[in-house]
């Protein structure tokens, strides 16, 4: 078994696209996390671009994605992470023992206007907030 080779907990959020869901979700944890944590991103079949409502949503909320480019899933990034979040199921993901994995069910932001995207983006946000209590709790008890 190979453990993640950082010190700093990684998690690793797998969609389809890797341009919506998994960014938004990214972003947020490395946000909120404040270094605590790690998050990346990756997608099985990646898009050209992130979603451009997705960038505008979270321009709205004070995050700024849009040098963030769709990144392909591979072995390495699995291998560097201890979680693994997988956004309604990407079939792509390989199973490697060590790993906490997850599934969240959630909407798809393709071709959806900037007013379908916020709520997933609120969705997402507080997801990752309750992560956060979960995993750090001693460090951001407070992680709004």
């Amino acid at each position: 078994m190979t453990e993640p080779s950082s010190h700093t907990p990684t998690v690793l959020f797998v969609c389809d696209h890797n341009a919506g869901r998994s960014q938004i979700a990214a972003a947020y944890l490395n946000h909120l996390g404040r270094g605590a944590i790690v998050a990346k991103s990756a997608g099985s079949r990646p898009s050209a671009q992130v979603h451009p409502a997705v960038v505008e949503a979270m321009a709205e909320d004070g995050l700024d994605i849009s040098a963030e480019t769709p990144k392909e899933l591979t072995d390495e990034a699995l291998q560097d992470a201890n979680m693994v979040i997988t956004l309604a199921g990407s079939e792509a993901v390989r199973v490697i023992p060590g790993r906490k994995y997850e599934d969240w069910q959630l909407g798809h932001p393709e071709n959806d206007s900037l007013a379908h995207v916020r709520p997933l983006r609120d969705d997402i946000k507080a997801r990752i907030q309750e992560l956060l209590s979960e995993l750090l709790p001693a460090v951001h008890p407070d992680a709004n």
